[in-house]
Parts: C-alpha cells; sequence; structure tokens
C-alpha cells in the first residue's frame, strides 16, 4: 500500500500536468495559484486509497481524484469570497490576491475543468461516477445555501446544522472514496460502506473545523482564529451555547451577538470565555468522538485485511488530531 505522502506526490505531479498555461491569464492564472499552495488533498487521497483496496493500479482513478480536487478548491474560492475571508493555508485569497469578479470566474472554470477532467474515464465508469459526482456537486451547493440562509435564521437546531454539514462537506469526502472503490472494483455493498465511512468522517472533519476556528493556533491553522464568531457563524459551538447557557450566560451571549459596533479581540474574547464557562468544546469533542467511531463501524465491515485499511484508519485519525 502506498503512504500518504507518496499518494500526495502522485496528485501533484498529476495536477501540474493539467495545461493551465492558456489565455486570458487572468481566468487561468489564479487556478494555478490556488492548486500550486498545497493543501491536504484529502478528497483525492481518499479516492486513490479506496481504489487501492481493491486494485493496486490506482492510475486508473488518477482522473476523478484531479476532478475531486478541482472541484474541492472551486468551492473554496466561492465559499471565501461569501465569508468575506482573507487568507486560506496562510496565502491571500483569490478575491484578495486579485479581485471577487477574477474569483468567481475562475472558480467557475475550475468546476466546469473538474468534469473535463473527470469525462476521461473509461465508458464502464463513466456513467455511474459522473451521475455521482453531479448529485454531489449539487448537494454540495445545497449546503453552502442552508449555511447561508443559518446567517438570517434566528434559530437554528442541532439537527439542521448537522444536515447542512453533510451536504457542504460530508458529501465529497464520501464520494471521494465511493468514486475511488467504484473504480477498484468493489461491490455496490463495499461502496456504500465507504461511503458511509466518508459521511462520519466528514461530520467529525467539520466539527474539528468547528473547534479550530476558536481553538486553532493561527501559525499552524492557515487563517486568522475567531472568524465564526467575528460573523456570528452558527457552528455546532454557537448552537450548543445558546442552547445550554444559563439565563444570565444567554444574555451576555446575545449581547455580543448583536453589537454591531465591537473590537474584534473583545467579541472573540468574551466569547470564547462564555464557550468554557458552558463546555461546549467538551460537546464538540464528544461528538466528534461518537461520529468518528460510527465511521470506523463501518469501515471495519469492508471485507479487506486490516492491514489495507490501514492507510484509512490513519488518515481519518490524522483528521481528528490535525492542528489546521
Amino acid at each position: 500500500m502506498r503512504t500518504q505522502n507518496e499518494l500526495i506526490e502522485l496528485i501533484n505531479i498529476s495536477l501540474e500536468q493539467v495545461n493551465l498555461d492558456k489565455k486570458p491569464a487572468k481566468l487561468y492564472d489564479p487556478i494555478r495559484y490556488v492548486l500550486s499552495v498545497g493543501g491536504k488533498r484529502i478528497r483525492p487521497v481518499l479516492c486513490l486509497m479506496a481504489c487501492e483496496l481493491y486494485d493496486n493500479q490506482i492510475e486508473k482513478a488518477i482522473q476523478p481524484a484531479l476532478a475531486l480536487e478541482i472541484f474541492h478548491n472551486f468551492t473554496l474560492l466561492h465559499d471565501d469570497i461569501m465569508d468575506k475571508a482573507e487568507k486560506r493555508r496562510n496565502m491571500d485569497c483569490v478575491h484578495i490576491k486579485w479581485d471577487e469578479n477574477v474569483a468567481i470566474l475562475s472558480g467557475d472554470a475550475m468546476q466546469i475543468l473538474s468534469y473535463q477532467i473527470l469525462d476521461q474515464l473509461p465508458e464502464k465508469h463513466l456513467k455511474v461516477c459522473l451521475a455521482l459526482f453531479t448529485k454531489t456537486a449539487i448537494e454540495v451547493c445545497e449546503g453552502q445555501q442552508l449555511d447561508m440562509d443559518f446567517e438570517t435564521q434566528e434559530e437554528v437546531t442541532i439537527g439542521e446544522y448537522m444536515k447542512m454539514i453533510r451536504l457542504k462537506t460530508a458529501v465529497l469526502l464520501a464520494a471521494s472514496l465511493k468514486m475511488g472503490a467504484i473504480i477498484g472494483g468493489a461491490t455496490p455493498k463495499e461502496s456504500e460502506l465507504l461511503y458511509q465511512f466518508g459521511i462520519e468522517t466528514g461530520f467529525a472533519f467539520q466539527l474539528k473545523d468547528d473547534l479550530l476556528d476558536v481553538y486553532g493556533d493561527p501559525a499552524t491553522f492557515g487563517k486568522k482564529i475567531g472568524g465564526d464568531i467575528l460573523c456570528n457563524k452558527k457552528t455546532f459551538l454557537l448552537i450548543q451555547a445558546l442552547n445550554n447557557a444559563d439565563k444570565a450566560t444567554l444574555n451576555n451571549l446575545n449581547y455580543w451577538l448583536k453589537k454591531t459596533d465591537f473590537i474584534r479581540e473583545e467579541k472573540i474574547e468574551a466569547i470564547t470565555k462564555i464557550y468554557n464557562q458552558i463546555g461546549v468544546k467538551e460537546i464538540c469533542l464528544n461528538e466528534m468522538k461518537k461520529h468518528q467511531k460510527l465511521a470506523f463501524e463501518s469501515l471495519n465491515k469492508i471485507s479487506v485485511s486490516d492491514t489495507c485499511k490501514a492507510p484509512l484508519t490513519d488518515l481519518a485519525n490524522e483528521l481528528m488530531d490535525r492542528k489546521k
């Protein structure tokens, strides 16, 4: 089995071979910029790992792996505009380095490019993988819209939040695994088990993101912490705080949520203190562990050796222990 670093190297080399040396430069330069700054390459790695569970010839899955990575980065370009983010992976976001219009159009081009690359699959896999990719793409958009709806929605339940992160984050991880499994020759049952492994891992992954935005180290997180707090983003942490605060703490929390004129550091410090008082960090960690357990229950049902599954197990654990 190839190591995660070996797979990342293969993916990076393959991305470099995608022809982006084209005109107009303002359309393609941002795409090269985004793909060159690295990242964890989680989705294409998952795709190749799932394929390798059933077939050592993982090169046959490189096209969908690239399509998944390019599609994911397209969503980041647009997400950063919507979130008014300044940094991504410690680099200026595209809409900061260029402008919003460039970021929107380059993102659109990346989405189209992902389909062009996926279209290179052999006919026997193309129809099912294209259907899965398209289903996932629209689900990601649905998740992003729900996330934006929550900005003006007065109350958001934990159930609504989990549905949103399932669509926005988890389905793309799950589809990456399922697509790799299909190309590797897995049975429909095992492909679906890997999909469920991806869904539960995606839940835990996003909950970790929520935690890192508040408790992460800016030097390793790749962007400023507290962004979710500043824009009153209804994360798992905020929803739990609203649900579990006593009357005095809730009044204090609502004061900061409604305050429009504030010093950045003061608001982050005040709401983080409230989170600490209520214990939402521990609640979030327990929820993460629950979904991680469910993920491994699905993975354990797959009829390949534990040795072969070890890279997936290690990667899932790494995602939960990460600092960025």
